[in-house]
């Protein structure tokens, strides 16, 4: 307002004018305040309002990020399958990009899906009389069984002398393993703890195999036997060992099998066989866990009942149990049992017992159905 049209009021006039201006400043102070998020100061004598906890400051943006070192999260995933395009928390956010490259693969699993027990008493002989049943018919009518016309138990040669154990392998057409053998592409992994039996192995190099045996009693880490067989100082275990561990003991140097691979740069087997003295239940079901199961061709085990194998516990029933769910997880990743063969030179034993007319020892073949 203008001072001049105040006339006769004197100081008392002016300090009105001022006071005036001062509250319509206060009242636009507090309008601005409000707005920016701040509180307005409490009058003099009375308590004012609780102040607002400041707000987090904001991220940098990218560009000040550069020199950062990223922050990555690793998730544990369960049984449950990710949806489709889903990340490691399974969900995705809106608006994101489909992933390029390769698809990822699974998760790791922790423990096979045990299969139900074979009668409601879950008893021993219930289990093992299942048990044996699968491992001991080799018939067609089994969905686990598949026909093999050409089974060889020592070499495609055919003035070769018997091989002392039956490691059987199928040359049937529709695997590819014969094919693979005449065009020398082929490739045998031996797993083994000194055994002095390379009969299998040698014919397999001869008729034109990519042969690596992996004995940890050998004296030298990699040794080429012959033009295609190769010895590795290393034990094929269902863990790996510690790095201190095997620089101070360099003959009791582990590895699981898919390290292996990663190491050597081989991404198929066409035949796998094992003789690993009851440790083929765990390293079995390390394949199984971690699905380099998809690497190999077939599969040739010997399996050992006479205890239940090392890192195996329980009652006899859930170790029988245990055992028929491993052979099972081979049978859902397309693995079907051609040839079966009963050790009776062994004692026979199953866990410890004389029963059931099981031998304590038997060998085993499988094929890939999936393998190309």
């Amino acid at each position: 307002m203008a001072w001049e049209r105040l006339p006769g009021r004197g100081c008392g006039a002016l300090h009105r004018c001022l006071l005036g201006a001062a509250l319509l400043l206060g009242l636009r102070l507090c309008t601005e305040l409000r707005r920016a998020g701040a509180q307005p100061p409490a009058r003099s004598g009375l308590p004012g309002p609780a102040p607002r906890p400041p707000e987090p400051p904001l991220p940098p943006a990218p560009a000040q990020r550069r020199g950062a070192s990223r922050r990555q999260v690793t998730y544990v995933r369960s049984g449950r399958r990710a949806p489709p395009g889903g990340g490691g928390s399974g969900t995705q956010e809106p608006g994101c990009c489909p992933p390029r490259g390769r698809p990822r693969r699974k998760g790791p699993r922790w423990h096979i899906d045990l299969q139900p027990w074979a009668g409601p008493a879950r008893s021993l002989d219930e289990e093992a009389l299942r048990f044996l049943r699968y491992i001991s018919t080799i018939q067609v009518v089994f969905q686990a069984q598949i026909a093999c016309d050409h089974v060889s138990t020592d070499s495609l040669a055919t003035d070769s002398s018997p091989s002392k154990k039956p490691w059987s392998v199928c040359l049937d057409d529709r695997f590819g393993l014969g094919h693979q053998i005449r065009n020398k592409q082929c490739r045998l992994y031996s797993l083994g703890l000194g055994s002095d039996d390379t009969h299998f192995e040698v014919s397999m190099a001869n008729d034109g195999c990519e042969v690596h045996r992996f004995d940890p009693t050998v004296k030298s880490a990699h040794v080429l036997e012959s033009e295609r067989f190769w010895y590795h100082r290393l034990s094929v275990d269902w863990r790996d060992s510690h790095p201190a561990v095997a620089a101070r003991k360099p003959y009791s140097n582990t590895r699981k099998l898919r390290t292996i691979l990663n190491e050597f740069g081989h991404h198929k087997i066409d035949v796998l066989k094992a003789d690993l003295e009851s440790a083929e239940w765990k390293v079995l079901e390390n394949l199984i866990l971690e699905d380099v199961l998809e690497q190999i061709g077939q599969l040739i085990f010997e399996i050992h009942l006479h205890w239940p194998g090392f890192e195996v516990s329980g009652s006899d029933s859930s170790v029988v149990r245990f055992w028929y769910s491993l052979l099972k997880e081979l049978e859902l990743q397309d693995f079907r049992l051609f040839h079966s063969y009963k050790d009776l030179s062994k004692p026979q034993l199953f866990l410890k017992k004389d029963i059931f007319n099981a031998s304590s020892c038997y060998t085993l073949s499988w094929v890939n159905t999936r393998w190309k």
